[in-house]
């Protein structure tokens, strides 16, 4: 009960805020209030790249002073209390700057790069800004694991010769080459459990959460690392950029279709209007919902194919089945819920489908 009354907590929120930031930003843009944000940046500053970046920095402090008591809410109080939570409220205000941060350093020369790319190339706007992009996602991929992970966790080595050694001989079997197993510090915010693939090339990382390896025993965490094996194996890794680059570019070519052809209905009729920019958030908004449960289907369907591999490589079925019970109660997840929610919102199938798709298994 408590499982399906926290995620219809979240889901709600969350639908709730996609629905409010969808009104204001349309509202901020119809009434006129982005042109006048606009102008008041362009009495003090001329450049047109600063006006930009002052508008941006603006809209988003704005928005972040109006959700935080939702996200405060939602990220700490809740989590807190179904007992979630190891954060106090200073660590989770440090954790959000970090993160903050961290987002600015990767997001500020992008968001040059796009509006060079739509004062520059006009109504192609969107293939060089989709390119540079896709660049940059393989680069953030392949440092992940070495430079961002470890500003919010400690990474170390896991002390678990035995473990280390059945993990080394899964990733074998599917002939990757793992130089080292690593835990990090989940513990630190949160009770959850999970484990993570990271890495591309030799940043490749196998990484367990220390909550995993206090909670779960060395078979059930064997079948767990199985299954992310069964991603590599399938080459769901390889599969999923080609589909996310699809995506990406496809989402992209729409937004800056819809934004041309929207400019007039709020009374621009230049591209790269600075008041006019929030009109791509809006498509951008409207554009994923429509792709989210399209690719949501694939997940699931990978999701299946990894849990089928684990069960074949480990023949631990029962264990398997036990270790996703297990953390599903852990993180505190729906097991069942609603069928139209899993099929637009869950990237995993439900214990519920993922045990009956194992139990049918010959």
């Amino acid at each position: 009960m408590n499982a399906k009354k926290y995620n219809n907590i979240k889901l709600a929120i969350s639908i709730s805020k996609a629905v409010i930031t969808f009104i204001l930003i349309f509202l901020f843009v119809y009434l006129g209030y982005s042109r006048l944000l606009e102008n008041l940046i362009s009495e003090y500053v001329k450049n047109n790249y600063i006006v930009f970046l002052l508008f941006v920095l603006i809209t988003g402090l704005v928005t972040s002073i109006l959700f935080f008591p939702v996200n405060f809410y939602s990220e700490f109080y809740l989590e807190h209390k179904y007992d979630l939570s190891n954060q106090t409220f200073l660590q989770w205000i440090t954790e959000n700057l970090k993160e903050t941060l961290v987002a600015g350093a990767i997001g500020l020369p992008l968001l040059f790069i796009f509006y060079y790319s739509i004062l520059s190339f006009g109504d192609l706007w969107w293939l060089p800004f989709a390119i540079i992009l896709f660049f940059v996602s393989v680069v953030l991929a392949k440092f992940l694991p070495v430079i961002i992970l470890p500003i919010f966790y400690k990474i170390k080595p896991i002390e678990n010769e035995e473990l280390k050694k059945r993990i080394e001989k899964l990733a074998a079997e599917v002939g990757m080459k793992v130089e080292n197993v690593y835990q990090f510090n989940m513990s630190k915010n949160t009770k959850k459990a999970n484990a993570m693939f990271t890495g591309i090339g030799k940043t490749k990382r196998i990484i367990l959460g220390d909550t995993l390896l206090e909670k779960f025993t060395d078979d059930e965490i064997e079948t767990v690392i199985a299954h992310e094996m069964g991603h590599y194996k399938h080459k769901h890794i390889i599969k999923n950029i080609i589909i996310g680059t699809a995506s990406s570019f496809l989402s992209f070519f729409l937004m800056a279709y819809f934004y041309k052809l929207s400019l007039s209905w709020f009374g621009f009729s230049v591209l790269s209007d600075i008041a006019a920019l929030p009109i791509l958030s809006l498509w951008a908004m409207l554009i994923g919902i429509v792709l989210e449960p399209l690719t949501n289907i694939i997940s699931r369907k990978f999701e299946h194919e990894a849990d089928e591999y684990a069960v074949r490589t480990t023949d631990k079925k029962d264990v398997f089945i036990k270790t996703l019970e297990k953390l599903t109660e852990q993180n505190l997840s729906d097991k069942e819920p609603h069928p139209l929610v899993e099929w637009f919102f869950y990237s995993h199938p439900s214990i519920k489908n993922r045990i009956a798709f194992l139990n049918s298994l010959k």
